[in-house]
């Protein structure tokens, strides 16, 4: 179980501050800067309004005193005058700043999404999903507080501190040194128990982003934790993650706990020490100091915790950020190993001549799995790929659609090297379907319009019918506008595949990939889709990879993979006349299979 643990809490804690980083991250708020100077402008009223305010009300005890009242009324509607000021000014900069500040994280999270998107099939084979959800999700939603208050913020709370120390100065300057003397202990405590609050929040977190990962990942597999009955395990191993997440919790409310306290009891020998020496400066013979100005002072004490707290809070806040920061900036930085060459153009409208020239491929150089593998394929010609599990049969129909490159050689189509064509012009003439067939969740009709976006109504029931998907869809309750969930958990293995057999024919491809397409489909439904093969694959380049050998009976060419190259090819005819041959073997074994089976 700890290694389980370990596994899923791989997150480092902490992270050097950058300064290049923070600048690029700031870099997003760019095209807000009018709205955030707005804010800040409003900011600095809100500000002065609130220190007015402060000032006119000792004006107005000092009135009291000496005056008997007779300004009294004009200094109270000024008072109420700055009050309302000051909440207008705070009430519009904090929705410019949530607008400015959530438009940024939105842009911030469409890059990264959009990068992600464009990331090569290598990046996904070493990151689990739950992980990249934790990216687009929790990282940068903690960004947030940074965006629309942090950064302004620390600009007025700087102005505050430096007002506040003119006007108690200019008010009596021996009676604010005092106050002061207490402010190096309020410092080391706002600095030293922040970071510490920091660090038990941050880890917090890196536990919930963990447990979201795990999380996401049972969820995904549900089905198998069932059949494997594997219940019992799953939930040990949540309830020690969630445990994790409440003792972490506690700790980081023990010291969040201690905080408060620690500055009221600072606060108040501050605020002792003022009573004590200011009580005894209004004894004074020469220049008593007016009840007034102490109460000013106190007043103006008190509002230099806010300020320094709020400091001390974008610290900490910058220092976390940056862990967050650098974790979507590593992923916006993987460059896909599949990218577009500068010199790229657009692949023409293609026949579908195919060419393997010679071509090696390994996943790691240790692991060699295609070897000076070479071989042509005419337009129009269907070729069945078979082999043992592991040969590489998919791994050649994977380099046809450039999702990995080739090690060595070259795979042309038309005469085109694949890395010297624009991706979206390559993949955009071709057509697969996969042996786990995704299913979106929308309408049936959208899921088969997923791969042409513009075809019509009639064009999706065409394809439909064409791969003997009508009947089942129309004996839905609402046909084709029929809402099925995600990864289409209301429909029958067989039918997601006649769903994305329909989706890649929908397309009209030159070139049509089915990659194990047909393996878990019944033995009725696989005779259906044996009379639509015919019709799909005439007229275009095809590669067909089945265990299941019926279904390649009829193909053009049989292709064996089998020790990194091709081990055998021709018509089913002809392969099963070899005697010893590889082929052979399969068929035979099938066939003997079916025997015992029945």
């Amino acid at each position: 179980m700890a290694k389980v643990l370990k596994q899923i809490d791989d997150e480092a804690l902490e992270r050097p501050f950058d300064k290049g980083q923070f600048i690029r991250l700031i870099r997003y708020l760019g095209p807000y800067k009018k709205n955030i100077a707005i804010a800040l402008v409003l900011m600095i009223c809100a500000t002065l309004c609130s220190l007015a305010s402060t000032f006119l009300l000792s004006n107005a005890i000092e009135e009291l005193q000496i005056r008997r009242g007779t300004y009294l009324p004009w200094l109270i509607g000024a008072m109420v005058a700055t009050s309302v000021i000051g909440a207008l000014c705070t009430r519009y900069r904090v929705r410019l700043m949530d607008t400015s500040g959530r438009s940024a994280l939105a842009k911030l999270r469409e890059d990264l999404f959009r990068h992600i998107q464009g990331l090569s099939f290598s990046f996904f084979d070493t990151r689990s999903a739950g992980k990249i959800l934790v990216r687009v999700i929790n990282d940068v939603n903690s960004l947030n507080d940074l965006f629309t208050n942090g950064i302004v913020n620390v600009l007025v709370d700087c102005m505050t501190l430096v007002l506040l120390m003119v006007i108690m100065l200019a008010v009596n300057w021996k009676l604010t040194l005092i106050s002061m003397c207490i402010m190096p202990l309020l410092i080391l405590i706002l600095f030293k128990l922040k970071r510490q609050m920091r660090l038990r929040w941050q880890r917090v977190r890196v536990k919930t982003s963990s447990m979201n990962g795990y999380l996401h990942e049972s969820l995904a597999g549900m089905r198998v934790t069932e059949a494997f009955v594997r219940e019992d395990e799953n939930f040990d191993t949540f309830k020690n993650v969630n445990d994790d997440i409440r003792s972490t919790w506690m700790r980081a409310i023990q010291i969040n706990n201690a905080f408060w306290p620690a500055l009221d009891i600072t606060g108040t020998i501050g605020t002792v020490l003022v009573y004590y020496f200011g009580v005894r400066m209004m004894g004074l013979e020469h220049n008593p100091l007016s009840l007034a100005n102490l109460l000013l002072i106190l007043w103006y004490l008190g509002r230099f915790w806010e300020p320094l707290n709020t400091l001390s809070n974008f610290y900490n806040s910058i220092l976390s950020a940056m862990a967050s920061v650098e974790r979507i900036f590593e992923i916006m930085d993987t460059q896909s190993d599949i990218q577009d060459k500068p010199e790229a153009k657009d692949l023409p409208p293609i026949e579908g001549r195919v060419d393997f020239e010679h071509v090696d491929f390994w996943y790691s150089p240790d692991k060699v799995v295609l070897k000076d593998l070479s071989f042509s394929v005419k337009p129009g010609q269907t070729i069945a790929l078979v082999g043992p599990t592991g040969a590489g049969k998919s791994t050649v129909v994977n380099l046809i659609s450039r999702f990995y490159d080739v090690c060595g050689g070259s795979v042309k189509v038309d005469g085109h090297d694949v890395r010297d064509v624009k991706l979206r012009s390559l993949r955009e003439q071709m057509s697969v379907m996969m042996q786990d067939s995704f299913i979106f969740s929308g309408t049936i009709m959208d899921n088969i319009r997923y791969g042409k976006l513009d075809a019509t109504d009639e064009e999706v029931i065409a394809a439909a019918k064409a791969v003997s998907a009508h009947d089942f869809i129309m004996g839905m309750e609402k046909g084709y506008q029929t809402e099925v969930n995600e990864r289409g958990s209301s429909l029958s293995v067989g039918q997601k595949q006649l769903i994305s057999f329909a989706r890649a024919l929908l397309n009209d491809p030159k070139i049509l990939i089915l990659d194990e397409a047909t393996s878990s489909i019944d033995t009725h439904t696989e005779l259906l889709i044996q009379k639509a093969l015919d019709v799909l694959l005439k007229g275009r380049t095809s590669f067909v990879i089945a265990h299941r050998l019926s279904t390649i009976r009829s193909a053009d060419c049989i292709m064996v993979i089998q020790d990194k190259n091709i081990a055998e090819k021709g018509t089913h005819e002809e392969l099963i006349r070899l005697e010893g041959g590889h082929y052979k073997a399969l068929c035979d074994a099938q066939y003997r299979f079916l025997l015992e089976d029945n």
